[in-house]
């Protein structure tokens, strides 16, 4: 009777066993396939901004579910990025702002923060630059291509129907008007007044301090400092030393990363998912970038 206790006992010791694994192994699938992350404890959770910004809502989603995480203690943003969408850059300074009044954010700047980029950065609690970051380029841009002359050489012509009179504004077909670059400049100056103003609230520089930094220029990240635009110097390892200090961590800091978004073709086929065409990112006219 004992002896079939002790069976009884090994086998539904051995079930829990595999039912444990079973649920660890689903549960850590779903976290890799939703290029999610597992928390235990106390962390500073690193996020990167990388490259031309687009709308990711992927990134402003992570973003907010570092926010939400009891065990992430602090967030650093890595910022290397020459600027890109204006409601991208809006975007994920107003998620990086609503981070900021809950945990501790730091950003650290690559060899680029500028522009959009720096739209980004100026949201945090500190910002740390190397001294030959470029970053700044705090103005907006519009770029328009402008193709009639060469449709007339090779005898190709474009008929436009349209609805109201701007509705064909920086059409690459024909030549801009007067009026409409009157009006695209009001838009770029209202979108300009945006950008300075959140600068100005995130770093407290007065407007008008922020409107003489402005206007397009670059900086290293020294001058940056000496301006107040950037709080110090340093590496990525110092800025991961800062934000687990200000998150309350003592000693060396446990990091959370969250791997990049891949398609299910990557995921399962690896570097020869490569040779499959993707479509192209529609390009924005209105952006902000390096001059």
């Amino acid at each position: 009777m004992a002896d079939r206790s002790n069976v009884t006992f090994l086998v539904l010791f051995g079930i829990a066993i595999a039912a444990t694994v079973l649920i660890g192994a689903v549960y850590l699938t779903m976290v890799y396939f939703a290029g999610g992350t597992v928390t235990l404890g106390d962390a500073v959770a690193v996020v990167d901004v990388r490259g031309e910004l687009g709308y990711d809502l992927g990134k402003i989603q992570e973003i907010g579910d570092y926010r939400d995480d009891d065990g992430i203690k602090a967030v650093l943003i890595c910022v290397d990025s020459p600027g890109g969408g204006v409601a991208a850059s809006q975007a994920l300074y107003q998620e990086v702002r609503k981070t900021r009044e809950q945990k501790p954010v730091v950003v650290s700047m690559g060899s680029v923060a500028a522009s959009g980029g720096y739209y980004v950065a100026c949201a945090a609690d500190s910002i740390v630059a190397h001294e030959g970051t470029v970053t700044g380029s705090i103005g907006v841009i519009a770029e328009y291509l402008r193709t009639e002359e060469l449709f007339q050489k090779i005898g190709l012509e474009v008929t436009v129907i349209k609805s109201g009179g701007l509705k064909d504004v920086g059409s690459p077909y024909r030549e801009m008007t007067e009026d409409e670059k009157i009006y695209i400049g009001g838009l770029l100056d209202k979108v300009y007044a945006q950008f300075v103003r959140a600068v100005s609230d995130a770093r407290g520089i007065p407007i008008e301090r922020v409107r003489e930094l402005a206007e397009g220029r670059l900086y290293t990240g020294e001058e940056a400092v000496d301006l107040g635009l950037v709080d110090r110097i340093g590496t990525y390892g110092d800025a991961l030393s800062i934000a687990a200090r200000m998150g309350g961590i003592s000693g060396e800091p446990r990091v959370v990363r969250r791997q990049p978004q891949r398609s299910l073709a990557e995921k399962f086929l690896g570097r020869y998912a490569r040779a499959i065409p993707v479509g192209r990112e529609e390009r924005i006219a209105l952006k902000y970038i390096i001059p």
